[in-house]
């Protein structure tokens, strides 16, 4: 059935977090917002999406909405691998990392809802898995700034509420032995988002080689500094990178370097669930650990969710540590007790809440149709 509408629009919800909002990308980050992608075909059936967008919303939507939208309209939404093939090769010369690719991984999750649904199957059960009810989980905070009163007093309810796992987005030894004073029982790990260059990180790891951090995330910068991470490795700390990763060949290149022992693509940056299934494959063929990167609280988590249940063998979902209003898509995008919810309805499982869609929505929706 031919794919006869795509449909981009934003909801936006107040958060808190646990502290002082911060900034992200220059801008003050106090809404949670999510770049939607809605997808119709000419027999009726709809499929969600969610492409990347945080600050790049706008960027991200223009790309949607402007090129990727219309080489979309008109082909056959089962043939997915071949849509991505042609679409991804027709805008190459556009980025192959960025908001081209964000706003076609929204699609592509959309067009596996479409699947799913014309099947009365789960995304899951398409991808040849079973899926359990639950899942463990991760609560990832948000940056407190180094304020250590702050990383403890989460690190400390985090646990109470049933996480056995907090990572940080801290760049100091000190906030990582407060989130341990504060959750004995807790493995501890640490996202500095690529802050160092290979010689400060290659001092910082070596100052928190004896902690017991469960792992380091994108210590290096650039992230695309394949041999700068690998140098860490030596003081014995697993390595995590891949939320900046451009697709499976990015993946090979930090994995011939012996940069990582874990892998984490993210589906609203990479390409989308088929792009997912082909990273999870290479990293299975050289021993590598994949834990999906998924902060976020739309399709992109909830199919973070029917990826991992599927095809990771030991999977534990990112959820980032904060409190929001009524979202569009609960229950699927919260975590109560350090454990996830699997959609087991036909598709994603998680159609939105209309009542809700239509309260937090920002802008009026772009639709592009033929």
């Amino acid at each position: 059935m031919r794919i006869t509408a795509v449909e981009s629009s934003v909801i936006s919800m107040p958060f808190t977090m646990g502290g002082p909002h911060g900034r992200f990308a220059g801008q003050l980050w106090e809404r949670m917002e999510i770049l939607l992608v809605r997808v119709e075909t000419e027999d009726g059936l709809v499929g969600w999406g969610e492409a990347f967008g945080h600050a790049a919303i706008a960027t991200t939507k223009a790309a949607l909405d402007t090129i990727v939208a219309p080489l979309v309209l008109g082909q056959d939404s089962a043939d997915i691998n071949g849509l991505t093939r042609r679409v991804l090769h027709g805008v190459h010369l556009l980025g192959r990392n960025g908001s081209f690719v964000y706003a076609f991984s929204g699609v592509e999750i959309a067009l596996w809802d479409i699947m799913g649904k014309r099947c009365g199957q789960p995304v899951w059960r398409l991808l040849g898995g079973a899926a359990p009810e639950r899942m463990p989980a991760y609560a990832s905070l948000l940056s407190y700034g180094g304020d250590l009163d702050l990383v403890a007093r989460n690190t400390a309810e985090a646990a109470a509420r049933g996480y056995r796992h907090i990572k940080l987005h801290e760049v100091t030894r000190e906030a990582v032995l407060a989130a341990k004073r504060a959750a004995p029982g807790a493995e501890i790990m640490l996202d500095v988002n690529c802050a160092w260059t290979p010689p400060v990180a290659r001092e910082m790891a070596r100052s928190l080689a004896g902690d017991g951090l469960f792992w380091l995330e994108e210590p290096v910068w650039p992230p695309e500094d394949a041999g700068g991470l690998a140098s860490l490795g030596q003081y014995g700390i697993p390595l995590s990178a891949g939320e900046n990763t451009a697709g499976l060949f990015g993946f090979q290149t930090l994995i011939e370097a012996g940069a990582i022992e874990i892998a984490q693509p993210s589906v609203t940056k990479v390409g989308g669930i088929g792009e997912m299934r082909r990273v999870i494959g290479l990293c299975e063929a050289h021993g590598v650990t994949v834990m999906p990167h998924s902060p976020y609280f739309g399709p992109g988590f909830v199919a973070t969710l029917h990826v991992a249940a599927a095809l990771v063998e030991r999977p534990m979902i990112e959820v980032l540590w904060l409190e929001m209003e009524p979202n569009p898509f609960d229950p699927w995008v919260r975590c109560p007790d350090g454990q996830v919810r699997v959609p087991q309805g036909p598709g994603l499982g998680a159609d939105p809440d209309p009542d809700i869609l239509a309260r937090t929505t920002r802008l009026p929706p772009t639709r592009i149709a033929i």
